[in-house]
């Protein structure tokens, strides 16, 4: 279907545009910017005035709950929230249920998710079997059956043999290893952040040391065996500034950041509340300035929603008993737009991070406006206010820790692959 995008205002860092402009699209592919190529006849006209015109959103981890866990959420929930939050891609960790250890299980995802013809599902392989951390899976089996990358979620790999073997294979394959870095020891039984508010309210704490441990483990790793790693969810003021050391030594290291980690701190817990329980645990905030100044420099390479959608029989439990995870995809684009606007980051950084440097980082297709690119798009309002209400998300996962606040920036059309999807 050919479309034409009109008079809104074109943010691409990939292209370098931050115009006014016109977008013409052809095929599922961006064929023109302003004039129409010859012949060209639009069967839609979108008048974007007032509107940001940006590439779809790609998201770093998002956890769709399939297969085994759909009473929490399913494909069809989440795919929706996704393109209601302007979201056209989506890479979702392999802690389901089964893991995603067996080509047939990544292929039978990837069918579910053709057959729904709504985002672009990515799937990240296991590392190890299980998850299990013992033995390695058939990495380069689990890649040709469509994953981008290989990862342990949040379970630990504490043998570091079984991690340097399991670098060297992905290293041999050119694959990347997804990793979030925190010792499991040091972690243990730990909900919250460790410092006074997890001592006055008697929790049990996860210190900064075990982020900072764990990386010094993956860069002596990677030093040895130049296995690209993408570091998820980095948390602590400490942690960034061993991932700007390991970047200005060269080493093959990118890393994300979730965006709620933008915006909250331990003291947010307030009295137990558990829409606050996340991994890794909100720190202080230092380390919350941090991170967003990382990001801002590029030190950080993306922001993603950590998406986690949370039934209420796991989430309205004690603090320390209940699940991790909140959800996030409906939110992504607004609270990093507020995250800009606070921190004096302009829109089109923003936005760079959860398109051009996130495509970047997942090898996928999107993240750009340039002629030929796949059409992927995204219109929202960056002066439309609303008020997060859980119960309107069209996440399964209502639990979010910024229910009945204010937030800026709201999509109004999500496209992809040229076909309008949401709007």
């Amino acid at each position: 279907m050919k479309i034409t995008i009109s008079n809104g205002q074109l943010v691409d860092a990939a292209s370098g545009l931050d115009r006014i402009g016109h977008l013409h699209l052809d095929e599922g592919r961006i064929v023109a910017l302003d004039a129409p190529p010859s012949g060209f006849v639009a069967e839609r006209v979108i008048d974007a005035s007032g509107l940001v015109v940006c590439p779809g959103l790609i998201d770093l981890s998002a956890r769709l709950r399939e297969p085994g866990f759909e009473y929490k959420a399913t494909l069809e929930s989440e795919m929706q929230a996704a393109l209601a939050g302007g979201v056209t891609s989506l890479v979702c960790p392999p802690d389901t249920d089964p893991v995603l250890d067996e080509p047939g299980l990544v292929e039978m995802l990837k069918h579910r998710a053709r057959n729904l013809d709504q985002a672009h599902l990515y799937p990240l392989g296991a590392l190890t079997v299980g998850l299990k951390g013992e033995v390695l899976t058939e990495m380069a089996e689990l890649a040709e059956a469509g994953c981008v990358g290989f990862s342990q979620a949040n379970e630990a790999l504490v043998d570091t043999q079984v991690m340097a073997r399991a670098m060297q294979y992905a290293r041999s394959f050119g694959f990347t290893v997804w990793l979030r870095p925190q010792d499991a020891f040091l972690a243990r039984g730990g909900v919250a952040h460790s410092g006074p508010v997890s001592g006055r309210l008697g929790l049990s704490g996860v210190p900064v040391s075990a982020e900072t441990v764990a990386l010094h483990t993956l860069f002596e790793l990677i030093r040895s065996n130049g296995c690209r790693v993408h570091l998820c969810r980095l948390s602590s003021a400490a942690g960034v500034e061993l991932l700007r050391a390991a970047k200005r030594e060269g080493l093959p290291v990118t890393a994300d950041v979730a965006v709620h980690h933008l915006h909250l701190t331990d003291v947010d817990i307030g009295y137990f509340d558990t829409s606050c329980r996340v991994e890794p645990p909100f720190r202080s905030q230092r380390d919350r300035e941090a991170l967003g100044a990382a990001l801002a420099d590029g030190t950080i390479d993306a922001v993603c929603s950590d998406h986690t959608p949370v039934d209420d029989d796991a989430k309205l439990l004690p603090f320390g008993e209940a699940e991790p995870g909140v959800t996030g995809l409906e939110l992504l684009l607004p609270l990093a737009l507020s995250w800009a606007q606070r921190a004096g980051v302009p829109m089109a950084t923003a936005i760079a991070r959860m398109t051009t440097d996130a495509a970047r980082i997942a090898g996928c297709d999107g993240g750009s406006l340039a002629i030929g690119s796949i059409a992927d798009v995204c219109l929202f309002d960056p002066q439309a206010h609303w008020v997060v209400s859980p119960a309107t998300l069209r996440s399964q996962g209502h639990h979010t820790p910024f229910a009945q606040r204010e937030l800026q920036g709201r999509v109004r059309a999500t496209l992809v692959g040229g076909r309008v999807a949401f709007g």
